[in-house]
C-alpha cells in the first residue's frame, strides 16, 4: 500500500499541536515502556505506549476533551449526549464533568458492570436503551434531536481525530527514532490521528515513519474498503475485541486512513489473547483486548519493521470475569494449559498409571474427569480427562509423547 502524500481530510499539525496543549489540561502523558518480549519477535527494539494507563482507562477521553472544548456558549447550555458500550462513554463523561456540561450517555442492556458505573461515576446520566448497539445509537441520536444535545461522534469528527493525534506527537518525543508505528483500528479515530501527526511531523524532520493499522479478523472493514475506492460495511462477529468490532469506516477516517497508512492487517481473537497473557506476565500491563490488537499483530509474525517500533495499547478497561476467561484462553493457545483426553480399559489402576506418567514429566494436573458414558464408547472403555499445566509447546509434546511410549493414544482437547 503506497503512501501519497495529500492530506486534505486530515487535521493540520497546528491543529493537533493546539489540541495537545488543550488535551494537557485533562489527559497525561502516558509512558512509554520497552517490551524485550516483543522486540524478539520483531528482532528491532519494541516499545509500548501505554494508553491503558490513561485517565479512565483508554486513549478516549483525548478527542471527547477536543470536541467538547470547542463548542460553543449555547451548544454547552444544551448539554451533550454519546452512544457507547466502554471507552467512549468514560472519556465524553469525564470531559463533559471536567468543563461543567450535562452529559447523557446511551448504553446498551447488558453493558459490563464496571463501564455502566464508571460512566456513572464520572457524573453523566446513564440511559440504558437497545439490545444491540445500532439501537442504542439511533436512541442517543433521536435524543439529540428532540433535547437540542450535541452528538459527541466516537471518532469520525475531525476535533475528536485531532485529540487523537495528540498521542502520535506524544511518542516522537519520547522515542524520536521510532520508524514505524502500530495502531489499533475500529471505526478509524485513533489512526487517523496518530497518523496525521507523525507523518506530518517527520516530513518537517526529514524522517520516514511506517504507520501499520490492526483489526481483527472478526470486522475488519478498511480492508475490502480501501479495496473498493469507498467505504463498504462488513458483518461484524463476536469478538473479544469489542473496542474495534466496527463494521464500517467512519467516512473522514477511510480518506485520511487511504492517503497516510501504509498497510493495514488483521489479528484473531486467539492472537489477541495472546498477547494479552504477554502483557500481563511480561509487561506487568492489564490491556483490554481491543488495546492488545497491536502487540498481538507483532507477537504473531504480521508487522515487519526495519527500525525501532511503536504500539499502541490503546486501553485497559477489561471486566474481571473477562479477564480470567482470556487468560484461561491465552494459555491454552500458549500450550501451557491443556485438557488431554485418554481412552483407558475399565480396571483399576489406569488412572495412577496416566497421573504418575504426567508427574513424571514435570506436569500439574489441574483438573480430572472420568466417565464411563459417553457417544462411540467401546463396552469397557471409559475416557479421562485430565487437564494440565505446562511449560509451553515442547513440554505439552514431551507429556504427550510419554503416554503414546507406554501405549495410550493421548489426544487434545479444544
Amino acid at each position: 500500500m503506497t503512501t501519497p502524500t495529500g492530506l486534505a481530510a486530515a487535521p493540520s499539525l497546528q491543529e493537533i499541536e493546539r489540541a495537545r496543549a488543550n488535551v494537557s489540561q485533562i489527559a497525561k502523558i502516558t509512558p512509554i515502556e520497552r517490551s524485550k518480549a516483543l522486540g524478539a519477535e520483531l528482532g528491532h527494539e519494541v516499545f509500548i505506549k501505554c494508553e491503558n494507563l490513561q485517565r479512565t482507562g483508554a486513549y478516549k477521553v483525548r478527542g471527547a476533551y477536543t470536541k467538547l472544548l470547542s463548542l460553543t456558549d449555547e451548544e454547552r447550555a444544551h448539554g451533550v449526549v454519546a452512544a457507547s458500550a466502554g471507552n467512549h462513554a468514560q472519556g465524553v463523561a469525564m470531559a463533559a464533568r471536567e468543563l461543567g456540561i450535562k452529559a447523557t450517555i446511551f448504553m446498551p442492556i447488558g453493558v459490563a458492570l464496571p463501564k455502566l458505573q464508571a460512566t456513572r461515576r464520572y457524573g453523566a446520566e446513564v440511559v440504558l436503551e437497545g439490545d444491540i448497539f445500532d439501537r442504542t445509537l439511533a436512541a442517543a441520536k433521536a435524543f439529540s434531536a428532540e433535547t437540542g444535545a450535541t452528538f459527541i461522534p466516537p471518532y469520525d469528527d475531525p476535533r475528536v481525530i485531532a485529540g487523537a493525534g495528540t498521542i502520535g506527537l506524544e511518542i516522537l518525543d519520547q522515542q524520536p527514532d521510532v520508524e514505524t508505528v502500530v495502531v489499533p483500528i475500529g471505526g478509524g479515530g485513533l489512526i487517523s490521528g496518530v497518523a496525521a501527526a507523525v507523518k506530518q511531523k517527520a516530513q518537517l524532520l526529514g524522517h520516514r515513519i511506517r504507520v501499520v493499522g490492526v483489526q481483527s479478523d472478526r470486522a475488519s472493514s478498511y480492508l475490502p474498503s480501501l479495496e473498493a475506492g469507498h467505504p463498504v460495511t462488513v458483518p461484524v462477529h463476536p469478538s473479544i475485541a469489542d473496542g474495534i468490532a466496527v463494521g464500517r469506516p467512519g467516512t473522514l477516517n477511510f480518506e485520511i486512513i487511504r492517503d497516510l497508512v501504509d498497510e493495514i492487517v488483521t489479528v484473531r481473537d486467539e492472537e489477541i489473547a495472546r498477547a494479552i497473557v504477554l502483557m500481563l506476565e511480561r509487561a506487568k500491563l492489564v490491556v483490554e483486548p481491543a488495546g492488545a490488537a497491536a502487540p498481538a499483530a507483532i507477537l504473531a509474525g504480521k508487522v515487519h519493521s526495519a527500525g525501532t517500533t511503536v504500539a499502541i495499547a490503546s486501553g485497559g478497561n477489561i471486566d474481571p470475569l473477562l479477564l480470567q476467561q482470556i487468560i484461561q484462553y491465552g494459555l491454552v493457545e500458549l500450550s501451557r494449559y491443556a485438557t488431554i483426553s485418554v481412552m483407558l480399559p475399565d480396571r483399576p489402576g489406569q488412572l495412577q498409571i496416566i497421573s504418575e506418567h504426567v508427574a513424571g514429566q514435570d506436569a500439574n494436573v489441574v483438573e480430572v474427569l472420568h466417565t464411563r458414558h459417553g457417544k462411540g464408547f467401546d463396552i469397557g472403555a471409559v475416557e479421562l480427562q485430565i487437564s494440565v499445566e505446562t511449560k509451553g509447546e515442547e513440554h505439552l509434546q514431551q507429556v504427550l509423547n510419554s503416554l503414546r511410549e507406554i501405549g495410550y493414544d493421548p489426544q487434545i482437547v479444544r
